[in-house]
């Protein structure tokens, strides 16, 4: 015991001058006009509150987590980015309405490498969901959406979004709150023409496929959020950025967009 007491007494020693109330670093920052970037973990569905409960963390991975763990207040966010890739993934159970567990879905788990960086688990993959993700956008708040993975849908012919849920014969254009009619639901699809173009590597909105923008089109539209980053690679330079969310102040997101 003595021993290991030293060995870390010696940790404090190197740490202790840079241990701080970060709550009132954070706020001293902001205060200054300082940038202040938090990043969330996991996912929205995922929250303690407004996830797929029980098949959810501890703690709150929604917009709001940055505030509960960090001390800053709400008013002081300015803008909130969601992040979502361009077909929809899972791990571990809890329901999975657009799940697909057949060639399809396998292509997407290969092509976009959806296996745990630690575990080496698999992740369920499945097409697009847009009530989940309008749902995210609602309970986040969001401003902006960066879209990732586009590049992984290269090569399919057809791909489906799905625009609500139907159970027992209801029509569900929203969550539902109830478990067993998210578990026991059949998704309702619009189709739309894929592509057969590359697009990895890719870095302006010109150069993408004439599908493939009316398939971020619609993405945008059932997100009911503007997208200002899309991904097409795993490369950092992979990026295509239509807008800086940090550029200017937040303002209400809104679908459509003439800038292109």
């Amino acid at each position: 015991m003595e021993k290991v007491f030293q060995q870390y007494m010696g940790y404090a020693d190197r740490l202790k001058d840079y241990i701080a109330d970060t709550s009132i670093m954070l706020n001293k920052a902001i205060d200054r006009g300082r940038k202040v970037l938090f990043e969330g973990a996991q996912g929205t569905h995922l929250d303690v509150d407004f996830g797929t409960y029980p098949y959810v963390t501890s703690s709150s991975a929604a917009a709001g987590g940055a505030c509960t763990g960090t001390g800053v207040g709400p008013t002081k966010i300015d803008v909130v980015m969601g992040v979502t890739k361009a077909y929809t993934t899972r791990v571990g159970s809890g329901p999975f309405p657009t799940e697909l567990n057949d060639a399809v879905g396998g292509g997407l788990q290969e092509r976009g490498k959806e296996f745990g960086a630690t575990t080496g688990r698999a992740r369920r993959c499945g097409w697009f969901d847009g009530v989940l993700v309008r749902y995210a956008t609602k309970i986040n708040g969001l401003s902006s959406l960066a879209v990732t993975k586009l590049d992984v849908l290269d090569g399919c012919k057809e791909l489906m979004l799905c625009t609500g849920y139907r159970h027992n014969g209801i029509l569900h254009k929203d969550m539902p709150a109830d478990i067993q009619v998210l578990s026991d639901c059949e998704p309702v699809y619009q189709k739309l023409p894929g592509w057969t173009a590359p697009t990895t590597g890719i870095t302006t909105y010109k150069q993408l496929p004439a599908e493939a923008k009316r398939y971020l089109d619609r993405v945008e539209e059932l997100a009911e959020c503007r997208i200002d980053m899309v991904s097409t690679g795993s490369k950092r330079s992979h990026t295509i950025i239509l807008r800086n969310p940090l550029a200017s102040p937040r303002r209400k997101p809104a679908a459509g967009r003439a800038r292109r």
